[in-house]
């Protein structure tokens, strides 16, 4: 969906995006939190989403909230980026934000080591509302940091595998691959040769080719980031060495890194009707659930199949899982109404309707156990694997960091290197992007 491009372009920058932060001690966990919520007031909500359907949507999310809440009035401004929302929680004041939603998962860790949004741990105390049983693992884990909760999942994003149907069936094949084998072995078949370059494609595996990021594709290895200590277990978690080989060897056999990224640049955008998987162009391709509503508003002339991405050989009771982020609100250490924000936030995230309502409307993943399971979620029936992943334990994401999505950026950086050739010694890769990792947070601190 338009929405969710959001997160290629905020990606890399991610780093960038809330430098400010890390000076912008604002306050602690609980300052400002003395304001009567039962009492007449107005709160500023600050949110990202700007497409039409989008605004509307979260205008419906907000008229209910007032509608159960006739004292609390809440003052809306939507397209805020993450530079915005930061110059408003230092900046502080009446028409600073009160509560934020961000699409920046990655800077979780700078949000809540810098004190910019307060720790909602007590607020969630206080509404006797228990975190863990309330959200999906991977999303309760991506909203905290060392112990800070100082965000709350707002809908999620779950990654999975699209796969033309028409096309499996040309090539013998009945079902979607469940493990890198069968993936290996399907993305070949799908693979046909046109001249020097492709009539269709199985699978593009270079890191350039849309979602295919290194934290998504060695999500299914089920990494492990950091150690104990905090430092970078690139070097060590043989998760990493096997993702990177996975993907090497994947782009070898599919023709090479040159001939792979010359057919890339003829391909077309990632957000408009003319994406490969549209066409038919690529075969099988790694995406987020927006995709289906894309890939049916584009009219495919194929059927359109959905699945979790494969595992490991090797973790093959594991299947089904898969790579989970989405959007998070916060309450500003600067707000002098966290009573009443912690209202709205409370609503947004933990009310089963307005959670529900708000996925149907925008077409996310619910974000709490109960909506997933909620019978008045409205999707196509292929949307389902996507709640299906969201809700397995076994999903993972990219741990919150003091620097944001540096590492990551770090690790997708070697993967370039890698991916072409450029690097050849994978061991000492990792053992220096190990060590940059290592370094970047050093000096974040």
């Amino acid at each position: 969906m338009p929405g969710i491009s959001r997160k290629a372009a905020i990606a890399l920058a991610a780093s960038a995006s809330l430098a400010l932060l890390t000076t912008a001690c604002t306050g602690q966990s609980d300052s400002g939190a003395e304001d009567d919520a039962s009492q007449e007031t107005t709160i500023n909500f600050w949110h990202a989403w700007s497409a039409p359907a989008e605004v509307k949507a979260v205008k419906s999310l907000i008229a209910g909230f007032e509608k159960a809440h006739p004292n609390i009035h809440v003052n809306v401004v939507g397209n805020m980026t993450d530079d915005k929302m930061n110059q408003g929680l230092r900046a502080g004041g009446d028409k600073a934000p009160d509560a934020i939603s961000s699409f920046t998962t990655n800077n979780v860790g700078k949000f809540c080591s810098s004190g910019a949004l307060v720790d909602l741990n007590p607020f969630f105390e206080k509404s006797d509302i228990d975190p863990e049983k309330t959200f999906p693992k991977a999303m309760n884990e991506y909203t905290q940091y060392e112990g800070n909760r100082c965000s709350v999942p707002l809908l999620g994003d779950a990654y999975g595998l699209y796969y033309n149907k028409t096309a499996f069936e040309k090539a013998g094949i009945k079902s979607p691959p469940k493990t890198w084998s069968e993936f290996e072995a399907d993305a070949k078949k799908l693979t046909i040769a046109q001249g020097d370059s492709y009539k269709q494609l199985g699978f593009m595996p270079n890191y350039h080719g849309w979602e295919s990021t290194t934290e998504h594709i060695f999500a299914q290895f089920s990494p492990t980031y950091f150690d104990s200590s905090g430092k970078s277990n690139v070097a060590k978690d043989p998760a990493f060495e096997k993702g990177f080989t996975l993907q090497k060897k994947l782009v070898d056999e599919l023709g090479g890194y040159q001939k792979l990224e010359k057919y890339r640049a003829t391909l077309g955008d990632e957000w408009g009707p003319k994406h490969p998987f549209h066409t038919g162009q690529v075969a099988m391709q790694l995406d987020g659930e927006w995709r289906l509503g894309m890939a049916l508003d584009a009219k495919t002339d194929f059927e359109i199949g959905v699945a979790p991405l494969p595992v490991p050989d090797d973790q093959a009771d594991q299947y089904g899982k898969g790579y989970i982020t989405g959007t998070i609100a916060g309450i500003a250490a600067t707000s002098k109404k966290q009573n009443a924000a912690w209202e709205l936030v409370k609503y947004m995230t933990t009310d089963t309707d307005a959670v529900v309502g708000f996925s149907n409307a925008i077409h996310n993943v619910p974000s709490t156990l109960a909506a997933l399971k909620s019978p008045k979620l409205e999707y196509d029936p292929r949307f389902k694997t996507f709640l299906e992943i969201a809700a397995n334990p076994n999903s993972t994401t990219a741990p919150a960091s003091v620097n944001g999505g540096v590492y990551l950026h770090t690790i997708q950086l070697f993967g370039y290197e890698y991916e072409s050739g450029k690097a050849k010694d994978l061991k000492k890769g990792l053992e220096d992007t190990a060590k940059q990792i290592d370094t970047d947070i050093a000096q974040a601190q």
